[in-house]
């Protein structure tokens, strides 16, 4: 093999409640319109056909309470809480059971999005990675294995931007649930442990602005925050 010409970049690790390891991410996975309140808002529907994906880079992922600089390119940087799970066995075309048992872990997480700059996108009917594949717009806090979660039902999703409300949801109200996701993304990419999905967000997503911190909430996780600097 030969020698690298530059340094590369450090695993990114979510910390795992109850375990002195962590959880090497591998490829970030997000599922588009999985709450019917949230495609309305957008001005589009749910696809109840099948789910729909697009992912964020490695890269750009950071732990929850960081802080980081408002992104350039921007004048419309949105908030999108979201719950996420990781992959823990190797998986492909899964059955219900099979993706039952490649779920390792679920946890608060923020998909930060460009807005201005995913609307171009739809507008043109171009990528959405310069609205989606943002620097520090993956935001996860630390995941709680699945034994010790339970059962995903009606459980509460929220976020606070400067300790005011923005959104408030079920997780009942997710369109698909988690299995359902493995069983169909498993059918076009062989899951790996490590592996991540982000399942969308609920209604009520909108703008901060550099010097809001978010707060997001699921009952049962531990809470994320994301600070924007100036």
């Amino acid at each position: 093999m030969p020698s690298l010409l530059f340094d590369p970049l450090p695993i990114f690790v979510i910390p795992v409640k109850g375990h002195d390891s962590g959880l090497p991410v591998r490829r970030i996975f997000c599922v588009g319109r999985n709450y019917a309140a949230h495609a309305a808002e957008m001005g589009g529907e749910v696809d109840r056909e099948a789910p729909w994906y697009f992912t964020k880079s490695v890269a750009h992922a950071v732990l929850s309470g960081a802080e980081v600089p408002y992104p350039s390119g921007t004048e419309n940087y949105h908030h999108e809480m979201e719950l996420a799970f990781a992959i823990g066995l190797e998986v492909s075309n899964a059955d219900e059971a099979e993706a039952a048992g490649a779920i390792f872990a679920f946890g608060c997480a923020l998909d930060m999005t460009r807005r201005d700059r995913q609307q171009d996108g739809k507008d043109n009917r171009r990528p959405w990675s310069l609205g989606k594949d943002v620097e520090n717009s993956a935001v996860f806090a630390r995941m709680t294995p699945v034994e010790d979660f339970g059962a995903l039902g009606n459980q509460r999703i929220s976020l606070e931007v400067d300790g005011k409300i923005r959104q408030d949801a079920s997780l009942a109200e997710m369109v698909w649930s988690p299995i359902e996701l493995v069983m169909h993304l498993s059918r076009f990419y062989t899951l790996h442990p490590g592996d991540v999905v982000m399942t969308g967000t609920p209604a009520g997503v909108g703008p901060v602005s550099a010097g809001q911190t978010v707060t997001g909430f699921i009952d049962g996780l531990d809470p994320i925050s994301l600070s924007l600097t100036k």
